[in-house]
């Protein structure tokens, strides 16, 4: 075993060394950005109530759309998770009537729910009227001919929207170069659209976000990526100011807006983890790379592979086999910090239309930036990996894998 980590690992260096150019780039447009909006110790205090005039809150947001490089950005610990913050995305440029057109197949399980395709919850889109379209991708990609088609046919849509990573899917991650083929496919028609990105899983894994290839709105959640391991909870939506502003009215009402949201103390928090967002990424970067080498060594099918250019966090283990799955899971639970006792078990979890089995020992409950393997109880029986706070304690967690694995 020892001699096929040694193997594996040595077959990562170059990859490794990629990651690491990437998160110096992007750790200095972050403190650049910290800089040229002046933090200072103030900026941590945090409010209470109504949060009016809170000065951190405010400055954290300007930081986030400079770094993003975009014109404005929401950032709240009010989002209760990455679904709650696209959800209020997907409604800043809709309104009764209009569509909604999703062009990277069915969005991840639990945005169906705020789509109404299951019918089982108030409030969703189709309870408000909004009307939803679906391209598949074509060989892997968008499928551009279609989207033009569509968007050119139907003047009712207003929102165009892609999911960059790969959800419960097998099919990679769309690359940055995809987000701006689509944008400009769609604006060639029709320049008011709103072409929408969930990024979750995405950021700071390349030099840009989409909202600098052509997006007008990105969301996604502060226990991934942005959080940097440090954040309790929330999440953003960054891009035009114009839908930034549609979203905070859906996040609380109409009137309200942006303009309350207290921070309780949890500033700093925030400020710290988009610091160390970059370096974390690369860390939980170099742990994916690390288990596609191992496991490719043992004779397993993996995407992306130890050679492919990275576009997000996840990486997915073919395993084939119900049992390996839970073994897996296991393995990775016994190498977590925090609840390293605990015996995952699939089970039927909100918004998924099978059992479930998720690892995750986290400091931040749900944190997807924290080592975690997850898996639907489903053919082909994919194991999907994310996380690492440090590669030392990912590359840990993966070795326990396969020791549970081998068992």
């Amino acid at each position: 075993m020892h001699k096929l980590i040694e193997t594996a690992e040595a077959k990562c260096q170059a990859r490794f060394s990629e990651i690491d150019k990437i998160a110096e780039a992007r750790t200095k447009a972050v403190l650049k950005a910290f800089s040229n909006h002046r933090v200072a110790d103030a900026y941590f205090a945090g409010t209470t109530g109504y949060g009016y005039d809170d000065i951190g809150r405010d400055k954290l947001e300007a930081i986030y759309a400079e770094v993003f490089e975009c014109e404005d950005a929401l950032v709240r610990i009010q989002f209760v998770n990455g679904t709650h913050a696209i959800g209020c995305a997907m409604f800043a440029g809709l309104k009764q009537g209009d569509t909604f057109l999703a062009v990277s197949g069915h969005p991840y399980d639990t945005l169906q729910s705020v789509i109404g395709l299951n019918d089982k919850y108030p409030g969703s889109m189709r309870d408000f009227g909004i009307h939803y379209k679906m391209l598949e991708l074509k060989d892997g990609k968008p499928d551009l001919h279609a989207i033009r088609t569509a968007v050119a046919e139907d003047p009712s849509i207003k929102t165009v929207f892609l999911q960059r990573s790969r959800g419960y899917t097998t099919r990679a991650a769309l690359t940055l170069e995809d987000i701006r083929a689509v944008s400009d496919c769609v604006k060639s028609v029709r320049e008011e659209i709103c072409v929408l990105v969930d990024n979750c899983y995405g950021e700071f894994v390349e030099l840009h976000e989409p909202t600098a290839f052509g997006a007008d709105l990105i969301a996604g959640s502060l226990i991934k990526n942005p959080g940097g391991g440090l954040a309790p909870g929330g999440g953003y939506i960054a891009g035009k100011a114009k839908y930034v502003e549609a979203a905070a009215m859906r996040m609380t009402v109409p009137g309200i807006g942006r303009e309350c949201g207290g921070t309780y103390g949890l500033n700093r928090s925030l400020y710290q983890g988009f610091f160390l967002a970059p370096h974390t990424t690369a860390q939980a970067l170099k742990t994916a790379v690390f288990c596609a080498s191992l496991l490719t060594e043992m004779g397993y099918k993996v995407s992306p592979t130890v050679e492919d250019v990275r576009h997000d966090l996840i990486q997915t283990v073919a395993l084939g086999d119900p049992e390996l799955v839970k073994k897996f899971c296991r393995g990775v639970q016994a190498g977590a910090p925090v609840d390293s006792f605990v015996t995952p078990e699939p089970y039927a979890m909100p918004g998924y239309d099978c059992d479930v089995i998720m690892a995750a020992g986290a400091f931040i409950q749900g944190s997807s930036i924290e080592l975690s393997a997850d898996a639907p109880m489903r053919d082909p029986y994919l194991v999907y990996l994310q996380g690492g706070l440090t590669y030392e304690s990912g590359k840990a967690g993966i070795i326990k894998a396969i020791e549970f694995m081998n068992t």
